[in-house]
């Protein structure tokens, strides 16, 4: 009798247990579920008293079934949420920082753009900007050196600028500053500023590559075009700019420098591509001393040497550098720098005329006055655009239109000079934002 009983206490025990046992498995983590499930239903399963639970726990089985599929529907639907909502930080986000997004997105290749602002250009600086935003699909990190006053008028402005604009760029804003000389005769060299270009390398020592170009640069094509020019560069070649003038009669330097400068009529430094890491790393020949210099020793003795023979500051001290060193640089096609030297004598850039203008640079302060009404069309058609409008209506269209008032000015002549590029870079901004991102509804 006592034998009958202990069996029976025994027996009780463990069915005690295993009641226990799966009853308690009802309350563990989702995967464990499924391995639950996965390692019950297998006809291999090895458990001594698999047979005998299972006649208690019929209806757990059934429970167990029914949660997992609860949870897997939730997860489904819990992931399509999470995708949606995903999209919506997306267009409402400034920068990546914390926010999800592709691999490939966040391997992304950034462009480095600078300018250098003083006195009254912080318009004219902001509309620039605007124009490299408005038509380029990488995005862009903006080196801004500007005066006090200008640094907070700067940063109002930017902050300004709609969410889905405001994603496509980081700007760093700098105070003026020169490493080496008087930084006030630094200041005065030609334009007030205009000198501080010539020092970026030296400032901007974590920036491998950049493009700087002066505030009355506008942008009619991605500058993800002339950014590529980077990889053309052969081993020698550190920079990139047009020539000063496409003929050599008519052109200043070949007529009028007092110095040493670039090819047969000099350079323009308006627009200027740089790979900086290479600046840092070369010796310049020049004709001071033998051995060459670093950029940053060469710059203030080849000011002073040459301070009394030179007209245009910065540029001419550029020529100078790449007269004796032509072999380190890259020089770009005259659309990628057009002036209104290319037009107001009679057209003389083939390559505008054939192509269309990828950068207009209205010096001359043409953009503020009659002179050159054709540049000034271009440059208040992009001043006045709203980012949130439609391209062709509220920017090429009025640019169209405008035009057929210049057309008895020398630079008005040849409108699809001015046009072809914009027409074509609007189309393939539209095919890309637009076109491309409509997906079928499935």
């Amino acid at each position: 009798m006592r034998i009958h009983c202990k069996l029976f206490v025994i027996a009780v025990c463990f069915g005690v247990f295993l009641l226990l046992y799966f009853f308690g498995g009802n309350s563990a983590d989702d995967p464990l579920l499924k391995e639950v499930e996965e390692d019950n239903s297998s006809p291999s399963s090895p458990e001594p008293g698999h047979n005998v639970a299972s006649k208690f726990t019929k209806k757990s089985h059934d429970e167990l079934h029914i949660r997992v599929e609860e949870t897997l529907k939730e997860r489904k639907k819990g992931n399509m949420i999470n995708r949606g909502a995903n999209v919506n930080t997306k267009s409402r986000q400034r920068s990546g920082v914390g926010r999800l997004t592709p691999k490939r997105a966040r391997a992304e290749e950034v462009m480095h753009l600078a300018v250098v602002a003083c006195g009254n250009r912080l318009d004219e600086t902001l509309t620039m900007l605007k124009s490299a935003l408005l038509f380029s699909f990488k995005r862009i990190k903006f080196h801004i050196f500007a005066e006090d006053p200008l640094a907070s008028q700067f940063e109002k402005g930017l902050n300004q600028w709609p969410s889905a604009i405001s994603a496509k760029f980081q700007y760093n804003i700098y105070p003026i500053t020169f490493s080496v000389g008087n930084a006030e005769e630094w200041k005065k060299l030609f334009k007030p500023c205009a000198a501080q270009r010539l020092f970026l390398p030296v400032i901007l020592k974590e920036v491998d590559s950049l493009l700087y170009v002066d505030t009355d640069v506008l942008f009619l094509r991605p500058m993800d075009d002339i950014w590529a020019f980077l990889k053309t560069f052969n081993s020698t070649q550190l920079a990139a700019m047009a020539p000063e003038h496409e003929v050599p009669k008519i052109g200043w330097y070949s007529r009028f420098a007092r110095h040493p400068f670039y090819g047969v009529t000099g350079v323009n430094s308006g627009v200027m591509l740089m790979n900086l890491t290479r600046i840092r790393s070369t010796l310049f020949k020049n004709s001071m001393i033998p051995g060459g210099l670093s950029w940053e020793d060469l710059l203030h003795p080849l000011y002073q040497k040459y301070k009394n023979h030179i007209t245009w500051g910065d540029q001419d001290l550029l020529n100078i550098i790449f007269h004796y060193n032509p072999e380190c640089l890259f020089t770009f096609p005259c659309q990628w720098n057009y002036r209104p030297d290319h037009c107001m004598y009679g057209s003389n850039c083939k390559g505008a005329e054939e192509e269309g203008v990828s950068i207009l640079h209205g010096n001359r302060g043409v953009y503020h006055d009659d002179k050159q009404p054709a540049f000034k069309v271009v440059y208040d058609a992009i001043h006045d655009f709203p980012f949130e409008d439609n391209l062709f209506q509220s920017l090429f269209y009025p640019i169209q239109t405008k035009f057929l008032d210049t057309v008895n000015t020398l630079c008005g002549r040849i409108p699809q000079v001015f046009l072809k590029q914009v027409e074509k870079t609007m189309r393939k901004v539209y095919e890309d934002k637009v076109v491309r991102h409509v997906r079928p509804h499935k």
